[in-house]
């Protein structure tokens, strides 16, 4: 089976190509580098569970990530410089298409009730945002060991500068964006109004035809 970096060079390059009738190659959007990050800041003072979760998160990504130093003191979080307050990981090349590969086909699936991605994690100059709560959802990590938990955020770079292309390179890779569910509710609520209006309506015409005794039809006549 052939990687998705493979498959993009080979395939999905020119099919969006055409899709987005570009002229030049190299105006095909394509990916730039990946971003995984998380925040540790409430392992600050707790050498042995950051230690757990740079593991975690090099199993995942397949690289080690940099540990993030606080440059300011923060009194009001008891926070020191030099404390570690995050873990990045940027991925770039072969890496990073095997991760997006394994968030799409492997991770996000294990997502309990999964609808999709979010539409509104693009940013308007290429970039899309992932928030992940549970790092437990891919497959490299043990239930049994997971001591820890923590989520992270990724993000996506690419080389366009605009939202349409952005979306039509993440599709062709493969990324299960949510669809847009437009609601029944308002529907069955319209529908119940109409036969409320009908109901009326016909006790309305029901009560301008008064039915009319014998004696007042007589009268009517008489009159006539």
């Amino acid at each position: 089976m052939d990687k998705l970096i493979t498959k993009f060079n080979k395939d999905i390059s020119i099919s969006l190509k055409k899709e987005l009738s570009l002229k030049n190659q190299f105006l095909i959007p394509k990916l730039l580098k990946v971003v995984v990050s998380t925040g540790i800041g409430d392992y600050k003072e707790d050498d042995a569970a950051v230690k757990k979760i740079t593991e975690e998160l090099t199993k995942i990504t397949g690289q080690k990530p940099r540990v993030n130093l606080s440059r300011k003191a923060v009194s009001a979080f008891k926070l020191r410089i030099g404390q570690p307050v995050g873990l990045t990981v940027t991925l770039r090349g072969e890496k990073m298409y095997d991760f997006i590969d394994r968030l799409i086909n492997v991770a996000l699936p294990r997502v309990r009730d999964f609808r999709g991605l979010s539409n509104k994690g693009f940013d308007g100059n290429g970039n899309y945002a992932i928030g992940i709560k549970e790092y437990m959802i891919f497959p490299e990590v043990k239930y049994e060991d997971a001591t820890r938990p923590f989520g992270f955020q990724v993000n996506i770079n690419t080389n366009v500068k605009n939202d349409n292309e952005t979306r039509a390179l993440l599709v062709s890779l493969g990324f299960p964006f949510e669809k847009k569910v437009y609601p029944v509710r308002s529907s069955i609520a319209g529908s119940a109004q109409t036969d409320k209006d009908d109901v009326e309506k016909e006790s309305n015409d029901t009560n301008d035809k008064i039915i009319e005794s014998p004696d007042t039809q007589k009268s009517n006549r008489d009159k006539e």
